[in-house]
């Protein structure tokens, strides 16, 4: 990293860090994390032992249950890295910020090169947050098996996807833009391809993560589910940095 780089990511961390939306979104992302994984907990340990279930799912680690809880309430973590961008387009700040640094894919890389580390450990802390407020809740249907493993995952694919959002928000400008992409992207349209049985779910980066994070084996291994997250990553930024050099603003 150069010397004109670094002081790019040193602006754009102090940028992150003295605003309040910054924190409040990790506020809001931890306290839907917790409450969702107590839920979860809580209908599991119930399926296991209400007699009049037909659902004996038996034993699970914290760690499967914050990976499904963090399913549901990815967007609230994600939101950061696109009001990250989207508040300088709609106060007109991103023209001083490339005024500031011309090379317009040196702003991309510094903004990457701070998001990616943030949400890597937000990530990894929701996942244990999670785990610690579910495994009460399971009793005997619960343990702290892989929570770290577990964990660091959650912290690779959030860093992972935390750099698309961040992709999505360059190419579209705004806020509500990319967050209904990034919606359609992770939810709405892996649903419709599995929906149709479609092999291109399996491409698709919540899918992709989903395997990685689980460590299970199908649709295929970790390994490929990581190659597909980070695939994506490179894929969004590719584009963002094209079109961040072909536009005025």
């Amino acid at each position: 990293m150069t010397g004109q780089t670094r002081a790019a990511s040193a602006a754009e961390w102090t940028r992150l860090t003295t605003v309040r939306s910054t924190w409040w979104t990790l506020a809001a992302a931890a306290v839907v994390m917790a409450l969702t994984c107590a839920q979860l907990a809580l209908i599991h340990a119930g399926d296991n032992t209400d007699e009049l279930t037909a659902n004996d799912s038996g034993v699970t680690t914290v760690g499967a249950v914050a990976v499904d809880a963090f399913s549901m309430g990815q967007f609230v973590l994600f939101a950061l890295a696109i009001l990250f961008v989207s508040a300088e387009y709609a106060n007109g700040g991103i023209r001083w910020t490339f005024q500031a640094v011309p090379v317009r894919g040196r702003v991309y890389v510094a903004k990457a090169a701070v998001l990616a580390p943030a949400m890597f450990v937000a990530g990894t802390v929701l996942c244990v947050l999670g785990g610690f407020c579910a495994y009460p809740l399971l009793g005997e249907w619960g343990t702290l098996d892989g929570l770290v493993g577990d964990s660091l995952a959650m912290g690779v694919y959030s860093a992972c996807m935390g750099v698309v959002s961040l992709g999505l928000v360059f190419l579209l400008r705004s806020a509500a833009g990319a967050l209904s992409a990034l919606f359609v992207l992770l939810i709405l349209v892996p649903v419709l391809a599995m929906e149709a049985e479609s092999p291109v779910a399996d491409a698709l980066p919540s899918v992709a993560g989903t395997a990685f994070m689980t460590g299970a084996s199908d649709p295929y291994p970790p390994a490929a589910g990581l190659t597909i997250v980070v695939a994506w990553t490179v894929a969004a930024s590719l584009a963002a940095v094209y079109v961040l050099r072909r536009r005025d603003v």
